[in-house]
């Protein structure tokens, strides 16, 4: 298997997963963290196609995003490169090579009706799926980071950026908050990871 991926997924998912690389021209590469983004995909000007995954991701995110990324790839093999990204070619896909690993064997049971539900209409990013990524969540390496939906109304917090915020009021799914700097309104989901300063 391609630069050792055994290691960052599950036992049960490596068959399936090694049958899926069987491509001469599809590279997988690990990377650092990277903080916008779990993995991405890209054609190569050499007529190869690339994806990287982040090496810090605990391995059900990793897979998903594994299976994520090969979709746009096997998307822009049939369907070629005009389709939109996360368009209905890549959902299908998507969903195609995922039920496989829609098992016990690969997801702890709390897990899988979580993925259930959140493959009747795959998103871009998991992230955007508040109770699967914070069930997700609970199989990361311990850090010293709260979730924004803990912190209380007024407190102030820092984002790994290190742009400073004020906690402001729930809307129905997200949380208003406020930079403290410029005075501009942000958006958060409530499974955002935020450094709290008081």
């Amino acid at each position: 298997m391609q630069t050792a991926l055994e290691s960052y997924i599950p036992n049960k998912a490596q068959p399936e997963v090694v049958r899926l690389l069987e491509h001469d021209n599809l590279l997988v590469k690990i990377k650092n963290e990277r903080k916008t983004k779990h993995g991405d995909y890209r054609p190569l000007l050499n007529g190869k196609h690339q994806i990287t995954i982040n090496s810090n991701l605990n391995p059900y995110r990793f897979l998903i995003t594994l299976i994520h990324e090969i979709a746009h790839f096997e998307a822009y093999k049939k369907h070629g490169r005009f389709i939109k990204p996360h368009g209905r070619e890549w959902k299908l896909t998507f969903q195609y090579l995922m039920l496989p690993f829609l098992n016990p064997e690969v997801f702890p049971n709390d897990l899988l009706p979580l993925l259930a539900n959140h493959f009747k209409n795959p998103k871009a990013s998991s992230d955007t799926d508040v109770k699967l990524s914070l069930a997700l969540k609970q199989f990361d390496a311990p850090n010293d980071k709260t979730y924004i939906f803990e912190l209380p109304a007024g407190s102030t917090f820092k984002l790994y950026n290190g742009k400073v915020f004020q906690m402001g009021k729930k809307r129905t799914k997200r949380f208003e908050c406020v930079e403290i700097k410029t005075g501009k309104i942000y958006l958060f989901n409530p499974n955002a990871e935020v450094e709290l300063i008081n």
